[in-house]
């Protein structure tokens, strides 16, 4: 049985990751690609998905467990009537194939550990062919997939054809790893690597890169776990980051809203240059800016609000019938329908962040200024059209206030990037365009009933997305309407969390998305919430705000898309970009933008 949501840790290899419980199985593994079809789909399911069980005979959770200093490698420690032991699991940086590593190690006393291993390809649906190579070596095949155990010396490995069990023994000061691969069918198992020295590699990059934090105000720890974790989510060969590791993990526990998030979305560009810009990570903002330029190339029409890793478009969304379900959630979807809605904000995000990037003095392309055009063109010839939004309904298509306001940023992002470009050729156009879409939100989008800026024309619902407004820059933070707006939000409010819209009590949720059941607290809107405080000067409770989420993380710093204030639960995929991407974005907003230079001639310089 799978464990809750918020009992799995991450680990990874910058090109895919794994998903391990606190009582040592691997339950969600991709492989070689993120998108990839799953190895181990138990999360989904059970263990006849696909997965890896290693722990003290009597399997139940590890005792404690930690990340490594800053990095991507899990310690899990379990003590038992007999001894103490430990289980180190990383995947080192990719070379060739993905790997995950597993070193056991006695602390005190004797401890037996029980394990098995069944790889289920694609999705947890296929049985492989599994046979042993040698004494030390499992070959796992089915069509184009393999797999390979290599096991080290002192471990009892025996084959069947649906499990590989493991058993083995240590003490004090004892050690055995055992390494799992894949690999084309067609290609052979590699040697034993030199566990030690991929460890140390593993720490040594991941020491490195989180070294180069712009950050020294409070809750660093969080900060630098968010951003590990966000860039542990990107694939490092094209610069994409996915939204999450995982795939159909639901929204409401046996409801519907249970999506494929393992693909990036053009929605989060923005917030994602400008954490990693904040924090200093300028080579990863520069991959991740050339990763949607490249994506977005192409006719205007054709854009998406989401693709895939390497940028492809057709990511077809099916239900995997043959899973039952994260503790019975169904459908199980794999691929995303969103990838073939309208949503106009996502033209205002890709100048937002292009933009974004010129202000930090990233180098443009010639071919992206007309391509700047080309997309403010499509935005006035669309701007009038209804659209599925942000939040990807899967009911009727609304004039959605945030939809418009993002059309305004596009225009008005355009306008700025023409100045500094010198391209004054359709500044009168633009001009105007921005004009009347403020004005035209300002008009229908408010609603002197609520107070408040509204999800859609003519609604008499709140969404969190009007939490952005300042921070867009459509309003100043002093405007009475923000000001209202923010207060307006009390009453999406669940015990200190924030959803996205709708009471979920009296069925708004399901006449705004046409699908049954509620859904959790959204964490990024919370974080919003906390932005929002902080602009319109509440920064104590801002603060609040902000370090009630910080208290929902899990025991190693991760997050997932959603809260459960009542039932005190972590919901949907996990861990989920965008609540670590607002988390880094929100410190950044309370408590300073980057480390001063504290030597005497940096004091002198900011003097």
């Amino acid at each position: 049985m799978a464990g809750r949501i918020e009992d799995y840790a991450l680990i990874g290899d910058l090109e895919t990751a794994a998903l391990i419980g606190m009582d040592g199985a691997v339950d969600w593994w991709c492989a070689p690609r993120f998108d990839s079809p799953a190895c181990f789909a138990a999360i989904l399911g059970d263990e006849s998905h696909g997965r890896w069980s290693l722990s003290p005979v009597g399997n139940r959770p590890c005792n404690r467990r930690s990340y490594r200093g800053d990095s991507l490698v899990l310690e899990s420690v379990w003590e038992t009537v007999s001894g103490a032991v430990r289980i180190t699991d990383f995947m080192p940086p990719r070379e060739e194939t993905p790997r995950i590593v597993r070193l056991v190690e006695g602390i005190s006393g004797r401890v037996d550990l029980h394990g098995e291993l069944r790889v289920r390809f694609n999705h947890g649906s296929v049985v492989p062919w599994s046979y042993p190579v040698d004494g030390r070596t499992v070959a796992t095949v089915a069509g184009p997939d393999a797999a390979y155990l290599i096991s080290g010396p002192g471990a009892e490995v025996a084959v069947t054809n649906s499990c590989t069990t493991i058993d083995l023994s240590v003490t004090a000061g004892q050690q055995v790893s055992f390494v799992l691969g894949w690999r084309p069918s067609h290609s052979a198992p590699p040697a034993f690597p030199d566990v030690a020295a991929e460890l140390d590699r593993t720490l040594a990059f991941w020491k490195e890169w989180a070294g180069q934090l712009r950050y020294d105000g409070p809750y660093r720890e969080a900060v630098i776990r968010s951003l590990l974790t966000l860039k542990a989510l990107t694939y490092e060969p094209t610069g994409g980051v996915i939204a999450a590791a995982t795939a159909s993990l639901p929204e409401s526990i046996g409801g519907q809203r249970n999506w494929d998030y393992r693909f990036c979305w053009l929605r989060d560009s923005t917030f994602t240059l400008s954490c990693l810009l904040r924090s200093g990570y300028h080579r990863e903002a520069l991959a991740w800016k050339d990763w949607l330029v490249r994506t977005v190339a192409g006719d205007p029409a054709d854009l998406q609000p989401l693709y895939g890793v390497a940028g492809q478009r057709n990511l077809p969304e099916i239900r995997a019938d043959w899973l039952p379900g994260y503790e019975g959630s169904r459908p199980v979807r794999l691929g995303n329908a969103a990838v073939d809605q309208f949503q106009l904000d996502i033209y205002g995000e890709v100048l937002s962040t292009i933009y974004s990037a010129v202000r930090a003095g990233v180098a443009i392309d010639p071919h992206v200024w007309s391509l700047m055009a080309a997309l403010l063109d499509y935005v006035e010839k669309r701007r009038q059209d209804p659209d599925e939004g942000i939040w990807e309904v899967r009911g009727p298509r609304r004039h959605f206030v945030h939809s418009k306001i993002m059309a305004w940023v596009a225009a008005d992002r355009a306008l700025r990037l023409a100045r500094v470009a010198g391209q004054r050729t359709s500044v009168r156009r633009w001009q105007a365009l921005r004009h009347d879409l403020h004005a035209e939100v300002c008009a229908l989008g408010w609603s002197d009933e609520q107070r408040s800026f509204v999800q859609y024309y003519g609604a008499r619902r709140i969404d969190a997305t009007a939490l952005l407004i300042p921070r867009l820059g459509f309003l100043p933070a002093t405007d009475p309407r923000v000001l209202s707006t923010v207060d307006a939000m009390s009453r999406l409010d669940e015990h200190g969390f924030l959803r996205r819209y709708a009471d979920v009590s009296n069925g708004e949720v399901h006449e705004v998305d046409g699908l049954d059941g509620a859904e959790g607290a959204f964490l990024a809107c919370t974080f919003w919430y906390a932005d929002a405080l902080a602009m319109t000067g509440r920064p104590a409770e801002a603060c609040t705000v902000f370090e009630r989420v910080l208290d929902v993380r899990n025991d190693v710093g991760l997050l997932s898309e959603m809260w459960d204030p009542c039932a005190r639960r972590q919901l949907g995929n996990t861990p989920q970009a965008l609540s670590h991407v607002a988390l880094v974005n929100t410190a950044f907003t309370l408590f300073g933008t980057r480390r001063r230079d504290r030597s005497p001639a940096g004091r002198a310089a900011v003097a």
